[in-house]
């Protein structure tokens, strides 16, 4: 039967079935999945992993990287005036990321999370072009790429803090440790994956650090663009301007103290007695508090701090940030120790350390990779928790070995000692997130996840902070005399040796990250001409330094890994914490259906056939027939909707 309808002077005919039902057209083949497609979860994850991916790995590349990238740019970096540069490109990157990264989760709460972090993908790529091209030399050269590294984290926070919303709204409940693992994973892993290819890249050419994101980044903008959906709540309302200026200059003002800090100022090794310094830390702690007295008092606040009423999202947090301290701290140590100290004493030439130093670190990685998808499935399972739990014990045991092994180790017990870590930071990185994010509601979920990418990247700044000045501290005691009778055994004047071993301590231990030997520049080329050919080619030569320092270094790193371990312990015990729960009715126990029940509600798979659509199923006939012969007393029992009217006696009654 067929029903003209006029419609604004044309005929719409409707194809009608024999009981008077609108025949649906068969499913067109469309080229975009919509959100309520099966396949769309696993898109949102894959671009979404993408994305964390290339944001963390850029915080890390330029790590192991840096000594290229100064001498492509022609700059020296352990002179007096230069140590600026090399601080804020080692922390301008997450620091900007730290601050913004709260503000842009809240946009997203409220103009689109995929909106935000589309446009992050886009910023992310255009910068990484320009970056590559960086005409100048010495300092302006360094300006450049600071600045510019400045622009391209407000893409890469876009990114991290609209992801794991994006994920949580894709995913059902029951999956979603599962795809927030992969995710944290991709985000932690990428710290560590780009640790090793910053080696790889930066002794081919140093602009290729930078290459590389480009043809990542414009895949996956166009993929982002093409593919992802808002599938959110969103929830207009106003930006929380001095909210959020009051917490970009409080944290900025903080963690940039704490970071130069460990420059030595007046006579001390370190400068915390630098009035600027005070003045950071004093003032970004009282600018915070303004921020905190702003946000109890807006009705539409950034940081949403109702939601740290929540016992379970607090802890969550808290283990955040004491992991990323223990984890950042960990890097720069590594580094340190191998590229400046083992590699060197194991015959690698100073200007090969950095790739043999990622090399060496691969063991971490696949730790990590291995342990991240297992526990984001199995918390699923088996809740989230003690997972959580058991991946800072691990954490703390390798650390505790770590602690014991000789400076001049034998590599077998590293790699299984820098494994463990990795397995343990997997073991922990999913079902926290998934502790922090099941934790809060709907429409807040931007603004938690960008809390939570807030403490992990403020951890990160504040390693740089807190175990470079316990380093600096635990050289300072023995450093001196140590480079005092080193240097006077091989017939260096006392004055000269004395004026060497007098300067501060973080020359020495930025020159050993960046794999450097900067005996020769302790000496001049003067007094070096002073000595025995053979006495001058042992202080300038492969093993002088890292013997020199290895014995001060492991003082140091005792004290860093003795806090390492602290801090995974408190983490661990912050993991067990749970929100006070509201009793309420037991839930009544679900009918537990057989396989062949199972197989029988599976939704039919020939939909676009039209006898299927005329309810002659040719791919399921007996249970398109049973649901047909359903009767009103089968629908008043307890039986799955579907199979009544066939079912046993007694099942589902």
């Amino acid at each position: 039967m067929k029903q003209s309808m006029p419609k604004k002077g044309r005929h719409l005919t409707l194809a009608r079935d024999d009981v008077g039902r609108v025949r649906q057209p068969p499913p067109r083949h469309t080229r975009h999945i919509a959100v309520d497609h099966p396949r769309y979860k696993w898109v949102a994850l894959s671009n979404t992993t993408l994305g964390t991916l290339i944001a963390t790995v850029n915080a890390s590349i330029v790590l192991i990287s840096l000594p290229a990238i100064f001498n492509g740019i022609h700059l020296e970096p352990l002179q007096p005036g230069n140590v600026s540069y090399l601080l804020w490109m080692l922390m301008g990157y997450m620091l900007i990321m730290a601050v913004l990264v709260v503000t842009l989760g809240r946009l997203g709460d409220i103009w689109g999370r995929v909106r935000i972090y589309n446009a992050g993908f886009l910023i992310f790529t255009v910068t990484s072009v320009v970056l590559s091209l960086d005409p100048l030399h010495g300092g302006p050269g360094a300006l450049w790429l600071i600045g510019w590294r400045v622009v391209q984290a407000i893409g890469g926070a876009m990114l991290m803090a609209n992801s794991a919303a994006i994920i949580t709204d894709a995913f059902p409940a029951r999956q979603r440790g599962m795809a927030l693992g992969v995710n944290m994973v991709a985000g932690i892993a990428g710290s560590f994956v780009g640790l090793v290819l910053g080696g790889l890249l930066a002794e081919w050419d140093w602009r290729s650090v930078f290459w590389v994101n480009v043809p990542i980044g414009l895949a996956g903008t166009v993929w982002a663009y093409r593919s992802l959906h808002e599938a959110g709540i969103r929830r207009p309302a106003r930006i929380d301007w001095w909210g959020n200026v009051t917490f970009a200059v409080g944290l900025t003002a903080l963690l940039a103290a704490i970071t130069y800090g460990i420059q030595p100022y007046g006579g001390h090794t370190m400068g915390w007695t630098n009035p600027w310094v005070l003045a950071g830390l004093t003032g970004g702690v009282a600018v915070l508090a303004v921020f905190w007295l702003v946000e109890t008092r807006s009705d539409d606040p950034m940081f949403p701090l109702r939601l740290f009423r929540n016992a379970a999202f607090a802890g969550g947090n808290a283990a955040t940030l004491l992991g990323s301290i223990a984890r950042g701290g960990l890097q720069f140590m590594l580094i340190i120790w191998l590229q400046g100290i083992w590699l060197p004493l194991h015959g690698y030439d100073y200007a090969n350390t950095p790739l043999w130093a990622g090399i060496y670190l691969v063991p971490l990685t696949i730790g990590f990779l291995i342990a991240g998808p297992v526990a984001g499935y199995l918390s699923d399972r088996f809740g989230a928790r003690p997972f959580a739990v058991s991946g800072f014990i691990v954490m703390a045991a390798s650390f505790a070995g770590l602690l014991v092994l000789p400076t001049d180790f034998g590599y077998p017990l590293f790699a299984l000692l820098v494994f463990l870590n990795g397995l343990g930071g997997g073991l922990f990185a999913a079902p926290n997130t998934s502790i922090i994010m099941s934790n809060v509601p709907p429409e807040a979920r931007g603004a938690a996840s960008g809390m939570r990418a807030t403490f992990q990247n403020a951890g990160m700044v504040l390693s740089i902070g807190v175990f470079f000045s316990l380093m600096i501290a635990g050289l300072a005691g023995s450093l001196p005399h140590t480079l005092t009778s080193g240097l006077t055994s091989q017939g260096v004047p006392p004055g000269p040796a004395h004026a060497a071993a007098a300067l501060p301590p973080v020359g020495t231990l930025f020159a050993a990250f960046l794999g450097y030997n900067p005996v020769k520049q302790l000496l001049g080329p003067h007094l070096l001409a002073q000595l025995s050919p053979a006495d001058a080619r042992t202080v300038t030569g492969r093993e002088f330094f890292p013997h020199l320092i290895s014995g001060p270094f492991h003082h140091g790193l005792v004290v860093v890994f003795a806090l390492a371990i602290a801090m995974s312990l408190v983490a661990a015990a912050a993991s067990l914490i749970q929100d006070r729960a509201k009793p309420g009715p037991t839930p009544a126990r679900p009918h537990r259906m057989s396989a062949r029940e199972q197989s029988l509600t599976r939704p039919c798979v020939c939909r676009a056939d039209r006898n299927c659509r005329r309810g002659r199923c040719r791919c399921r006939p007996r249970a398109r027939s049973a649901v047909l012969r359903a009767s009103s007393s089968d629908r008043r029992s307890g039986a799955p909707r579907g199979l009544r009217g066939w079912l046993p006696a007694g099942r589902g009654r």
